[in-house]
């Protein structure tokens, strides 16, 4: 593993492997996540009582369990949903999903494959095996071998520009903890503010995040690569800007 819980540690997990930023930067974040998220509950649920007497979450949850995951309904790592705990939790990693792994995994798509020899889609020839013609070819000349092998050029062209189209932010999008256009979802004075706190402790981050970037002594954010670590930067422009969180999954 690359984690261990540890009470000690800040959000309660320890990392064994420090200079890892998706880890580090993903776990600032989440605590970000669930500290709104955890106010927010705690507002509307004064108690677990309330948890378990709320028909339209009671409803929404046995939906998601045995309707949306039906194969694996009977799985015993489910949270009963019976305590604002477990509403706490489970709202945090829908969240995550949704916005920050997504972003992790999505906008990083044409820096990091847009140039097809670094992310070949396909391999065209098996693997040879040696004291073949195709294994004397490869000993003599690797990379006409491996440029035979990969996607062919117009099949490169088209996966580029899908790449491209997925990394790319549109101008209207709308990022973590920010809410440029309609309402809070309420108009309670509490969970509004605790909202605004939310979105200050990611702009927060966001500058953490800068500085952990230019950090000579953390080489997988400065290496010699010269490619920082900017994926979970919570905030982005329009463009391909391998930046930026948006509030959910939008294609």
């Amino acid at each position: 593993g690359v984690a261990v819980e540890d009470p000690t540690s800040p959000h309660g997990i320890r990392l064994l492997i420090e200079d890892y930023p998706y880890a580090s930067d993903g776990l600032e974040i989440w605590a970000a996540i669930k500290s709104w998220v955890e106010e927010y509950v705690i507002f509307y649920y004064k108690s677990d009582a309330d948890i378990v007497q709320d028909s339209e979450l009671q409803a929404f949850w046995k939906e998601l369990v045995e309707v949306g995951h039906g194969d694996m309904k009977n799985a015993t790592w489910w949270f009963k949903m019976q305590t604002r705990a477990e509403l706490i939790e489970a709202s945090t990693i829908l969240i995550w999903i949704a916005s920050v792994l997504h972003a992790s995994v999505n906008f990083g798509q044409y820096p990091y494959g847009g140039y097809i020899l670094n992310r070949p889609t396909k391999s065209m020839r098996f693997m040879p095996e040696k004291g073949s013609p195709e294994y004397d070819d490869l000993a003599n000349d690797y990379q006409q071998t491996y440029l035979r092998t990969i996607t062919p050029k117009k099949e490169s062209i088209l996966n580029m520009t899908v790449l491209e189209v997925l990394s790319t932010h549109v101008s209207d999008e709308q990022y973590l903890g920010q809410r440029i256009e309609g309402g809070l979802w309420t108009t309670d004075s509490v969970p509004i503010e605790a909202y605004n706190k939310f979105g200050r402790k990611l702009a927060e981050i966001e500058q953490n995040l800068i500085e952990k970037n230019n950090d000579k002594s953390l080489r997988n954010r400065y290496g010699p690569v010269n490619m920082p670590y900017t994926l979970l930067y919570p905030s982005s422009e329009e463009g391909l800007t391998f930046r930026g969180i948006p509030n959910s999954i939008s294609i």
